[in-house]
C-alpha cells in the first residue's frame, strides 16, 4: 500500500527575496519544483510568506497548497529578527498544521531550509535543511552584536531539538555534530542536485539538440562579455565565506612570476577570471582592490545571468574556482562537475568530499598554493586533462536530479511526521 503524503508547513520567504539568500532560494525552488512535477496523494503545503512582497509560489500549479500565511516583515530588525521570528513562526505553524488529517494527510511536519529562523515549540516535528555553518565556524564575523550571538545560540538549540536535520554530505554531518552538538541519529544526508541547466552534453544522439543549444548560448555570452576562449569562472557569493583576498594575492604572484614556458601565445597571463552574480557594490570593491594590486585586467564580471547563461559559462570554462573559508553545501562545485568542468577549491567543509578527483584542492588562505593550482589548471594540459576527464566521467555517471532529492526528503517527512499506530492489547 502506498503511504499517503504529509502536510508540509514551509517557510517560503526566501523565494520572495532570492538575492538575500540565493542558495536557500535555489534549494526551495528545486525541491518544490520536484514535488510539483510528481505530486502524491494526501500531500499538501501550507506556505509562510511575507505580507509585503509578491508571492512567487503560483508557479507550482500541481501542488496542493492549502494556505498561505502572511507574516509581517522582520528583516528590518536585523539581528533582532532571529529572536522575533521564532515566536511568529510558532503561531503560524500551529495554525497551518491544524486538522491536516482532514484533508487526507497522513501527518504533518514543519520544514525550514537555510539559515533562517526556526519556530519555538511548534507543536509538530521540525525538519531542517542545514545549508550553512559559517555562523558557527566564524563566530567572530557572524556574532559581533549581542543580538546576533543570542540568535545564533537560539538557532543552535532549536537545531538540536529538531526531529531531523538534513545535510548534503558526510563532512557537513560531522561538522554539525561537532559544532552544534546535533545528535548523529537525527542527521540525514541527502545530497544536493544540480539545477536542470547544469547538464553534461555527451556525443549521443539524444543530447545533440541540448549540446547545440548550450554551445549557442556560450558563444552569445562570450561575445557579450568579450571573453577569451580560455577563462576560469568563480561562481561564489561574495561575503565573509569567500576568500577573495587570497585569490587576488595568488593572481599577483602569478603575474610577478612571469609567463610559463610553453603557454600558447594566444592564451592570456595571468589567468583570466570571470566572476558571476556579483552585486554592483561587490564589483566596485573588487575592481578597486584588483586595480590597486595591478591585476584589474585579469577580472571580468557577468551580472544578471539566467540559469542557462550561467550554466553555459560554467560549461565553457577551463575550470571553476572556489577559494572559500566556509562551505557546507558545495552547490557550485556540484553544478560545475555536472557540466564536466573541473574545480579548483579550498580544502574546507564539504568540498573535498564533493570534488574528489574532479579538481585540485588547496588549503584556505594560502595564496602560494592557490597560485600553484591555478597555474597548473591554466597552463599544464596534462594536469588539466586528468582532472577534466574525472569531471566528465562523474558528469556522465552521476545523473542525480531534484526528483531524487524530493524522494529522499519525502521519506524523511514520513519517518518523522506520520504518527506511529496506537498499540492495541492482544485479545
Amino acid at each position: 500500500m502506498t503511504t499517503r503524503g504529509v502536510r508540509i508547513v514551509m517557510d517560503a520567504r526566501p523565494l520572495q527575496e532570492p538575492d538575500r539568500a540565493p542558495l536557500t532560494a535555489v534549494y526551495l525552488r528545486g525541491l518544490l519544483g520536484a514535488f510539483d512535477a510528481q505530486p502524491i496523494p494526501g500531500e499538501s503545503f501550507a506556505l509562510l510568506l511575507r505580507s509585503d512582497l509578491d508571492d512567487p509560489t503560483g508557479d507550482f500549479e500541481r501542488l496542493e497548497i492549502v494556505g498561505r500565511r502572511l507574516l509581517p516583515p522582520t528583516r528590518f530588525l536585523r539581528s533582532g529578527a532571529m529572536t522575533v521570528d521564532p515566536i511568529l513562526l510558532r503561531g503560524a505553524s500551529l495554525g497551518a498544521a491544524w486538522h491536516a488529517d482532514r484533508s487526507g494527510a497522513a501527518g504533518a511536519v514543519y520544514h525550514a531550509a537555510g539559515a533562517g529562523p526556526l519556530p519555538i515549540a511548534p507543536g509538530l516535528p521540525v525538519v531542517v535543511t542545514l545549508l550553512d555553518l559559517a555562523p558557527w565556524e566564524m563566530p567572530d564575523v557572524f556574532g559581533r552584536s549581542a543580538a546576533a550571538r543570542f540568535g545564533r545560540r537560539l538557532r543552535a538549540q532549536l537545531l538540536r531539538e529538531a526531529a531531523a536535520v538534513i545535510v548534503g554530505s558526510q563532512a557537513t554531518a560531522r561538522a554539525a555534530t561537532r559544532l552544534l552538538h546535533v545528535r548523529r541519529d537525527r542527521i540525514r544526508v541527502v545530497a544536493l542536485a544540480p539545477r536542470p541547466a547544469y547538464a553534461f552534453w555527451g556525443d549521443d544522439a539524444e543530447t545533440v539538440a541540448g549540446r547545440t543549444s548550450a554551445s549557442r548560448e556560450l558563444a552569445e555570452q562570450r561575445d557579450r562579455l568579450g571573453l577569451p576562449d580560455r577563462y576560469l569562472i568563480y561562481p561564489g557569493r561574495y561575503d565573509a565565506r569567500q576568500d577573495l583576498a587570497t585569490l587576488l594575492s595568488a593572481l599577483v604572484g602569478l603575474a610577478s612570476a612571469g609567463r610559463p614556458d610553453g603557454l600558447p601565445p594566444g592564451v592570456a597571463w595571468p589567468p583570466r577570471v570571470l566572476l558571476v552574480d556579483a552585486t554592483p557594490a561587490d564589483r566596485a570593491a573588487l575592481a578597486r582592490s584588483a586595480a590597486r594590486q595591478g591585476v584589474g585586467d585579469a577580472l571580468t564580471y557577468a551580472p544578471g545571468l539566467t540559469d542557462a547563461g550561467r550554466a553555459a559559462l560554467v560549461r565553457g570554462a577551463r575550470a571553476a574556482i572556489l577559494p572559500v573559508v566556509s562551505e557546507a553545501a558545495g552547490l557550485p562545485a556540484i553544478e560545475a562537475i555536472a557540466c564536466g568542468t573541473p574545480v579548483v577549491a579550498s580544502s574546507v567543509g564539504a568540498l573535498p568530499e564533493l570534488i574528489g578527483g574532479a579538481g585540485l584542492l588547496v588549503g584556505a588562505r594560502d595564496p602560494d598554493r592557490l597560485a600553484t593550482a591555478l597555474a597548473a589548471i591554466w597552463a599544464d594540459d596534462r594536469v588539466h586533462g586528468g582532472v577534466a576527464a574525472v569531471a566528465r566521467d562523474r558528469a556522465e555517471s552521476d545523473r542525480r536530479t531534484w526528483a531524487d532529492v524530493a524522494s529522499e526528503t519525502r521519506a524523511i517527512y514520513a519517518e518523522v511526521g506520520i504518527p506511529e499506530p496506537a498499540a492495541t492489547d492482544s485479545p
